[in-house]
């Protein structure tokens, strides 16, 4: 797997070649002293449900992944909280607020975009709605679908790291708690 800093030829800063790569985990320029760490971004994908225990996942409606099953979620924004997060990225792909939103767990990802690979922190939430009603498909969202917990099916799943999270859900049905 190539490190997304193999992919750098000159400095950010200054423009100059021969970038030295240090510990694999940054680059460094000796013309202008840049040491440049390439961090991962932080992402969010919600368990969303309602008061009856469904869930509201969506189709995928764009690459990568088009018309495969996902969670409502997307990248946290900067000077933005994840909570922030998770709820303008509900509003934003089904209009829905959330009641209360509860950190689950965390992943590792490679999100390919725009033919990069972007390595993630996945940030998986539950997040509790008054009602399904009157949720949209908006953004990058094709379909909404309602599903029963027992339904959900990993395999449905487009995404490497939202199958893993299904996967975990459908093994250990309890992580959903918010009642």
């Amino acid at each position: 797997m190539k490190h997304p800093l193999e992919s750098f030829g000159y400095c950010p800063r200054c423009g100059t070649a021969g970038l030295e790569h240090v510990h694999g985990r940054a680059i460094h320029c000796a013309a202008c002293e840049l040491t440049y760490f390439h961090n991962v971004a932080a992402a969010v994908a919600c368990f969303v449900r309602d008061a009856a225990g469904r869930l509201l996942v969506v189709r995928r409606g764009r690459e990568p992944a088009k018309g495969t099953l996902d969670l409502p979620g997307g990248f946290v924004d900067p000077l933005e909280t994840v909570d922030e997060a998770v709820a303008r990225e509900l509003r934003e792909e089904t209009g829905l607020e959330p009641l209360r939103q509860r950190l689950l767990f965390s992943l590792p990802n490679i999100y390919p975009y725009s033919g990069v690979e972007v390595y993630t922190a996945d940030l998986f939430y539950e997040v509790e709605v008054a009602s399904l009603e009157g949720a949209v498909p908006m953004d990058d969202v094709a379909e909404l679908v309602v599903v029963a917990p027992e339904e959900l099916r990993a395999e449905d799943f487009g995404l490497q790291s939202i199958r893993q999270a299904v996967a975990r859900l459908v093994a250990e049905p309890d992580l959903l708690s918010l009642r």
